[in-house]
């Protein structure tokens, strides 16, 4: 008898449209925690209303859940308005960020990751072109020790709580 694999959605991105629809449907596959790796909160895709709902929906129903964002180009996100960042003032216990270690500042991916399985990835966090993929547990896990990594070398942002961005 063969094992079933759980079969994911895969698709190639290449517009901020396709970003703005991926980010949601990527992390409703979420049941702990999601993970974004960015350079600027990238308005647009994670202060949509799409994905502030299913972000909600996971901290509001899960008290162990969490959202971590790290910010790589921090100096570019003080300038920018992000429903994101109102959402983690309210809900502090589960949504925090941090700004890159210097010493981790030369990754210039962009990436979302739900749980260990499901991911959105940019090459490069400026550009638009990448993939997304709601069931790829090997690659999700990669990138999700890459982002521990530079989590546990990164400091919490105060300035984002502090601040009126």
């Amino acid at each position: 008898m063969q094992a079933s694999r759980i079969q994911g959605k895969r698709w190639v991105l290449s517009t901020f449209e396709e970003n703005r629809d991926a980010a949601p449907e990527v992390a409703a596959q979420a049941k702990r925690w999601i993970s974004i790796y960015t350079p600027d909160l990238e308005p647009g895709i994670y202060d949509s209303e799409p994905f502030l709902d299913v972000a909600k929906r996971l901290v509001l129903a899960k008290r162990y859940a969490k959202i971590r964002v790290l910010i790589s180009e921090p100096e570019r996100t003080v300038r920018i308005s992000n429903r994101l960042v109102s959402v983690g003032r309210r809900l502090n216990s589960f949504v925090e960020f941090r700004n890159v270690h210097p010493d981790y500042r030369e990754h210039r991916e962009a990436y979302l990751i739900a749980d260990d399985t499901a991911l959105l990835y940019r090459v490069e966090g400026r550009k638009w072109e990448g993939i997304a993929d709601t069931f790829e547990p090997a690659v999700a896990k990669r990138y999700l020790g890459l982002f521990e990594e530079i989590w546990n070398a990164s400091e919490l942002e105060q300035e984002l709580r502090e601040l009126r961005v």
